[in-house]
């Protein structure tokens, strides 16, 4: 038989859901709030299992309440999704402690709750005024980026983005098309500084059939392909002199001649160029053409590197957190206050795809709600974790081989599943299986269980 708790006004006036549970988890106390945020009446919750009322997405395999009647420790400020009486998902906070009688023995568990609703709500709101396309920013210095952008998307000038590595010059350069009169048509990237310059010129220009040996068809290329949009020529600060001249011509003239061509092709198309070098220093030295310069300048564009703007660092945070809770069906809420002072003092040699990095592998790691300080690289960690090795003398990579080999022994070998099994994307399992040098698993293993 079930011994219930009577209803209590104090726990009835309180904000936050509260219940209790014996050690059968059966409900055996319900508050008003908890009513409220759940839809659950109090009658309907009473007795039966808090799995059944709450259905949420920690109930399964990381209870809270659960954690704490085996270990006997509360634990604080967890989070999760519950499912409301009319199928709403709800992210709560909660936070658990044992019941005891007199004399000490555990006689249940209390587990209060928090709707954290309105708190995802203001946090929507705030992204959305701090978010312009796929940049995020609430520093002055963003802000005022934000500001010219449209008015640079209006007009076709060209222009020219310079930033650091990983400042995310791409992004600026689709914000600009897409906000731009030429947003219906292509957006064409390039990167100028990975190909040499035989291959950067048939893929700029294009080649027609008979240009050389296997020329056997007419190839259009990256111009032609951008014909009424935008072209994004990316580190365009490693090119050589002889395609600086052939780009000169095409601003010049707004003609392409494809490799084997005998008449220009004319196209309109406004250019991008971007770089992470400093152009005018080149053409100082004689290493940049100054009349390319000043026609790919026409406007100029810099972009901070993010040690330049810290106080976007909680914000790019809190946004790649998101994306990565919907990228990989997870749910952690945020990163700890000794991470967080650790993420905003570290210079970012690789700026946003750094911290991007960062963010990435915490969520390999993170098996709970929190990232805390041992799911960073090792170089952030602190001392005391430097060594990169867990309880039990394990060190991290160690730990990581042998997860990803029981995901794929599992999977019978299959990335594809035993990427999901980690909650990962593929491409990452692909990346760590290269770095940490694993070997296929033998032929025998590789075949799923029946």
């Amino acid at each position: 038989m079930i011994n219930t708790l009577p209803s209590d006004p104090i726990l009835d006036s309180i904000n936050e859901g509260v219940f209790s549970v014996d050690p059968a988890w059966h409900i055996t106390a319900f508050n008003r709030a908890a009513e409220r945020i759940t839809g659950v009446r109090r009658q309907d919750a009473i007795g039966r299992s808090c799995c059944e009322v709450f259905r949420a997405s920690i109930c399964e395999h990381a209870c809270a309440l659960k954690r704490t009647f085996s270990t006997g420790r509360p634990v604080i400020n967890a989070t999760a999704n519950i499912v409301s009486a009319v199928g709403e998902q709800i992210p709560i906070r909660i936070s658990t402690a044992l019941l005891k009688d007199g004399s000490g023995g555990v006689i249940g568990g209390v587990e209060t709750f928090q709707d954290l609703s309105r708190v995802e709500e203001l946090r929507k709101e705030l992204e959305s005024r701090y978010t312009f396309e796929d940049i995020v920013g609430r520093s002055q210095v963003m802000r005022r980026i934000f500001e010219i952008l449209p008015k640079i998307a209006e007009s076709s000038s060209t222009v020219l983005i310079e930033g650091a590595s990983g400042t995310g010059k791409e992004l600026f350069a689709r914000a600009i098309h897409n906000l731009s009169p030429r947003k219906r048509r292509r957006f064409v990237a390039v990167n100028c500084g990975a190909l040499p310059d035989t291959l950067l010129e048939s893929e700029l220009f294009g080649y027609k059939a008979g240009a050389f040996t296997d020329a056997r068809r007419d190839k259009p290329g990256r111009f032609a392909l951008a014909d009424g949009g935008t072209i994004f020529l990316d580190e365009i600060g490693d090119v050589s002199s002889a395609m600086q001249a052939r780009l000169l011509r095409v601003l010049q003239e707004h003609c392409i001649e494809p490799l084997g061509g005998v008449e220009p092709v004319k196209v309109d198309v406004r250019v991008v160029a971007a770089t992470n070098k400093d152009l005018a220093e080149l053409v100082r030295k004689g290493q940049f053409r100054e009349d390319l310069f000043y026609r790919i300048r026409v406007i100029y564009l810099k972009i901070p590197a993010l040690r330049e703007r810290r106080e976007d660092i909680p914000l790019l945070i809190d946004h790649l957190i998101a994306k990565f809770n919907r990228l990989q069906g997870k749910d952690i809420a945020a990163v700890s206050k000794d991470v967080l002072a650790r993420l905003m003092e570290h210079d970012y040699p690789g700026n946003v795809r750094e911290l991007e990095n960062i963010i990435e592998q915490a969520f390999v790691l993170c098996r709970g709600g929190l990232i805390d300080a041992r799911h960073l690289p090792p170089e952030l960690r602190p001392p005391s974790l430097r060594a990169g090795t867990l309880d039990g003398g394990m060190s991290l990579r160690i730990m990581e081989k042998r997860l990803i080999e029981a995901a794929l022994t599992r999977s019978g070998g299959n990335r594809q599943r035993a990427a999901r099994d980690l909650g990962i994307d593929p491409s990452t399992l692909y990346r760590k299986l290269k770095a940490l040098d694993f070997q296929p698993l033998p032929s025998n293993r590789r075949k799923p269980q029946r």
